[in-house]
């Protein structure tokens, strides 16, 4: 891929918020989740952790979690999509949610390279810091102390993709 090419790659993603039931496939799966984990990290620590999540009970149970965070508990925060990744990184580290947020960036534009829609869903941080995300972590053989940075949602769109908003006048400032 060339600049051109990625530089239309990042114009023209836009967050996906409904989804066609169809799984992922695998090796497409894979290929998103290698290019999170070639995230930049502070110091090159690697914190952050990926888990993906296929399993529909795991989802309905994460979508009823996120729901009652945002005070809608009939809400599908996740939009029907039938891949959840959650990104979560070591509190010990003080560059957590910044280096998990490169790690969310790196799945979203690769998902869009993959040809498949995909959003960034709050909410992880209060999810994980509950007795039943603690427990999910316990679950999954996830040890030590994390913080939810987010939720990359994924699937194959089953909406047409918005146009982007303009960018405004003064996004970009130049001191020489």
């Amino acid at each position: 891929m060339n600049h051109e090419e990625m530089l239309t790659l990042i114009k023209t993603r836009r967050s996906c918020r409904s989804y066609r039931p169809d799984a992922v496939p695998e090796d497409v799966l894979d290929k998103v989740l290698e290019a999170g984990t070639y995230a930049p990290t502070a110091n090159g620590r690697q914190s952050p952790i990926i888990v993906a999540v296929q399993k529909p009970e795991t989802i309905a149970q994460l979508r009823r979690m996120n729901a009652g965070i945002m005070g809608n508990p009939e809400a599908d925060p996740f939009y029907g999509a039938p891949t959840v990744l959650v990104v979560l990184a070591g509190l010990d580290n003080p560059n957590r949610v910044y280096d998990g947020s490169c790690v969310m960036d790196n799945l979203l534009n690769a998902a869009e390279a993959a040809g498949l829609g995909s959003c960034w869903i709050h909410r992880a941080r209060e999810e994980f810091e509950s007795d039943e995300g603690r427990a999910l972590l316990k679950q999954w053989g996830i040890e030590g102390a994390y913080e939810g940075i987010g939720h990359c949602i994924l699937g194959y769109r089953a909406d047409a993709r918005p146009e982007p908003a303009p960018r405004k006048a003064d996004y970009i400032y130049r001191v020489k």
